[in-house]
């Protein structure tokens, strides 16, 4: 068994939890604590009741999340969140949430472990918000139907293509998640080939008029990366089993 102090304590200091600002629903950190012990570490992407119904399972523990149990904002401690929140007190199970800090994050974050993954070269931040940069650019050499495959292979599902821009790439963009909605910056910032999660309709549509190529590769599937990894440096530093629970939204 771990303390959670020095749990919450290292990814805090990691993460840069306190300094990374993040939407106010994300509420960064240790968002359920336990009786102070913890004997696993379990990773997800959601706080979502089935994920925490799975990791409620098998004793005291720390479920790390992307999105965490307060997106909705302040609501009433009933149904769903009421048994959310019974089920892991009652399971000893503490959730620690980690959005921006954790995509961001220059060795786990959900950025660079997929640009890592689909052979991305020279990353460097790109995608500026608010004085953060939220996502990474680099060099990838080859064709549009090529990194199409490649996308398919690293997520193991489908990706949706919009062939707004050119067929032959030698630059890529990447920013996990629902950034989507970001092409005109990205058209702006001279990336004709950009990689995200998911985006609202108009979208694709601004993407071919930009003449840039968006691969929406799902939010769900391109954002395991991070909770994965964080779970298995844990697991590595303090010498607690860690397991995934998978449970894709399909978006």
């Amino acid at each position: 068994m771990v303390s959670l102090d020095e749990l919450v304590a290292f990814l805090d200091r990691e993460l840069r939890t306190a300094s990374i600002a993040d939407y106010p629903g994300a509420m960064n950190g240790l968002q359920l604590a336990n009786g102070g012990q913890v004997g696993r570490i379990v990773a997800a992407v959601d706080a979502s009741l089935p994920v925490i119904e799975a990791a409620a399972e098998g004793g005291p523990g720390l479920l790390i999340v992307h999105h965490g149990m307060f997106w909705q904002g302040a609501q009433p401690v009933t149904g769903a969140f009421y048994r959310k929140l019974k089920i892991a007190m009652e399971a000893g199970l503490a959730i620690y949430s980690s959005h921006l800090p954790l995509d961001v994050h220059p060795d786990w974050g959900n950025n660079i472990l997929l640009a890592r993954a689909i052979g991305l070269e020279d990353p460097v931040p790109f995608l500026d918000q608010k004085g953060l940069p939220m996502g990474l650019r680099g060099t990838w050499n080859g064709s549009r139907s090529e990194l199409l495959t490649v996308l398919q292979n690293v997520l193991a599902g489908p990706v949706h293509l919009c062939p707004g821009g050119p067929e032959a790439i030698s630059e890529v963009g990447i920013c996990t998640g629902g950034a989507g909605s970001e092409v005109a910056k990205v058209a702006a910032a001279g990336v004709a080939t950009f990689i995200t999660g998911e985006g609202p309709h108009w979208s694709y549509p601004l993407a071919e008029e930009l003449g840039i190529n968006v691969f929406y590769g799902g939010h769900y599937a391109t954002e395991t990366f991070g909770v994965k990894a964080i779970a298995a440096v844990l697991a590595g530093k303090f010498g607690i089993p860690d397991y995934f629970v998978d449970h894709p939204t399909g978006l």
